[in-house]
């Protein structure tokens, strides 16, 4: 079995520890990265090198049980390429983020040609075939929850209970939780350009239907155009359909302009090796 480590820009100690590590049985492999490149970008530089026959996805705070991989393995065993880890409870969350992570994979699935399961994060495992053809993905920008449920194939769903961090703060707040949603609408569905696209036509057939019936009174019976707060209301609204349309269209821009300059997702700064130390075991 091979264990890969991920150092991605750690500030800490992380680095020291990790590079350090062995395994009388299996071989160890530690990554570290040039900078905080973001989890999507370390998760596809662990996925990259892993040779394994499967690949299990595990974050280091192990809220999610590794207790769990034995019976993970045994479903693939069984047949299942991909086995999903559905969290049944979300111990230590707020209220506020059960219930807008319940909205959010709700409108993903609505809105995806491929849609997502719920409640499952990035701990599942892979076969490799599965992996090789995320790898050959080329996006820039990764929703990494999207990239995994992409390729299909034969998949089983476990689930569990996720427990509370038993130690330090998250670094996903909702400025970033916000925008890991916006990545992961713009990556995966056109259907807010629609959407902009058919709000613009209604906004403007109100607009003509209104201007006529407002021309016929004026011109059949004398009454007078609507005076300030209508005009402001119908000012204030179609600005809002604008921007908010123009908005849209900007993240799908965007999205373009990076993927275009072709930059890698990742800089990998050193790798290491450690191979099983069964050997020296023995000897001693």
């Amino acid at each position: 079995m091979e264990i890969v480590y991920v150092d991605d820009g750690s500030t800490d100690a992380s680095w020291a520890l990790v590079s350090q590590l062995k395994h009388p049985l299996h071989q160890v492999r530690s990554l570290r990265l040039s900078r905080n490149f973001g989890k999507e970008a370390a998760m596809s530089a662990g996925m990259k090198i892993a040779e394994g026959r499967a690949v299990i996805l595990l974050d280091a705070d192990l809220q999610d049980p590794p207790e769990y991989i034995p019976e993970m393995v045994k479903a693939w065993q069984d047949g299942a390429q991909v086995v999903e880890m559905q969290r049944r409870e979300r111990h230590g969350e707020s209220w506020v983020k059960r219930t807008t992570a319940h909205c959010f994979y709700r409108f993903m699935s609505k809105i995806s040609d491929h849609p997502i399961t719920e409640n499952v994060g990035d701990f599942r495992l892979m076969d490799q075939k599965v992996v090789q053809v995320i790898n050959t993905l080329p996006e820039r920008t990764r929703f990494m929850k999207g990239l995994l449920a992409w390729p299909g194939f034969t998949r089983k769903i476990l689930t569990f209970d996720r427990d509370p961090r038993l130690a330090g703060n998250t670094k996903w707040n909702y400025p970033k939780l916000i925008h890991l949603a916006l990545e992961g609408i713009t990556s995966f569905s056109t259907k807010p350009l629609r959407w902009a696209t058919m709000a613009g036509l209604t906004t403007s057939a109100i607009a003509f239907i209104m201007t006529l019936i407002i021309l016929t009174k004026t011109l059949v019976w004398g009454d007078p155009v609507a005076g300030y707060p209508s005009t402001i209301l119908i000012v204030l609204f179609l600005g809002g359909i604008q921007l908010l349309s123009i908005g849209v269209l900007g993240e799908y821009v965007g999205r373009l302009f990076i993927e275009s300059k072709q930059r890698p997702l990742y800089v990998l700064m050193e790798n290491t090796l450690t191979k099983p130390t069964l050997h020296s075991v023995d000897a001693e």
